[in-house]
């Protein structure tokens, strides 16, 4: 069941005398428990179609729907309040804050909820051990790694069971063995919750993680991979090919 639809999306900047269209009448549909890669080479649109997507920016034309809500229909203040409860977000820079500790800092947006303290320390000891950090809990933001901290960035996501988790360049910052734990970590959490995930990378062994990586090019779905049955091996390779009829940077492994 499509748990996302995005019909005719349109998107410029700028004003009629100088117009730059970037996504140019994207479809697009992602199911319950899906974990999306979109794809692109710098420029394509993909953040653009992320933000969109994800309510931080605005289609200048075409529809958003998630979970039958019409996001491109609803006023700031709903926006406001949609966003809070069935979305969550893991940014590239992580953007934890520094006064408070990893357990405060994955707490926030409870903070803003009706859930109680006994099952806001429930949720907290669940995504906090499935995320490899519990025992940091009581750390300062300035006392730990980048692996930890955007792994503590994706507990903050998932504390408050959104209906979607939105990832831009998640391990962009990241050396490769804390890019491949928090990705597998996000896999695991995609099985075990059943999450559906959608995230933005320019990196082919992050997007090897997805069950599905939808390419874009010069602002439109340029073509799109499934993973069904392959080995992550297997799938990386398939994208790497892709990426390379794009125009990507080839990378030899």
């Amino acid at each position: 069941m499509a748990i996302l639809e995005a019909t005719k999306i349109h998107k410029s900047y700028g004003n009629r005398f100088n117009k730059q269209e970037v996504l140019k009448g994207i479809d697009l549909s992602i199911d319950q428990g899906e974990f999306i890669g979109i794809m692109g080479a710098s420029g394509s649109g993909k953040t653009t179609l992320l933000n969109v997507l994800s309510s931080i920016d605005q289609a200048s034309d075409g529809i958003v729907l998630i979970e039958g809500h019409e996001m491109t229909g609803m006023k700031e203040r709903e926006l406001a309040e949609f966003r809070k409860r069935h979305l969550g977000f893991i940014f590239q820079e992580y953007n934890l804050l520094d006064t408070l500790t990893v357990k405060e800092n994955i707490l926030l947006p409870l903070s803003v909820s009706n859930v109680s303290k006994k099952e806001a320390n429930q949720r907290f000891q669940a995504v906090a051990t499935e995320l490899g950090i519990h025992e940091i809990k009581d750390k300062y933001p300035n006392e730990i790694s980048g692996g930890q901290k955007q792994r503590t960035s994706a507990a903050r996501a998932f504390i408050h069971e959104p209906s979607i988790i939105f990832a831009d360049e998640p391990t962009g910052a990241l050396d490769s063995k804390s890019a491949s734990d928090l990705l597998n970590k996000l896999s695991e959490m995609n099985k075990k919750r059943q999450a559906t995930i959608v995230m933005v990378t320019h990196d082919p062994v992050a997007a090897s993680y997805c069950s599905r990586v939808i390419f874009i090019k010069d602002g439109q779905v340029y073509t799109q991979l499934n993973k069904g049955e392959e080995t992550r091996q297997t799938f990386f390779k398939d994208i790497m090919k892709t990426q390379g009829v794009l125009g990507g940077v080839q990378v030899e492994h």
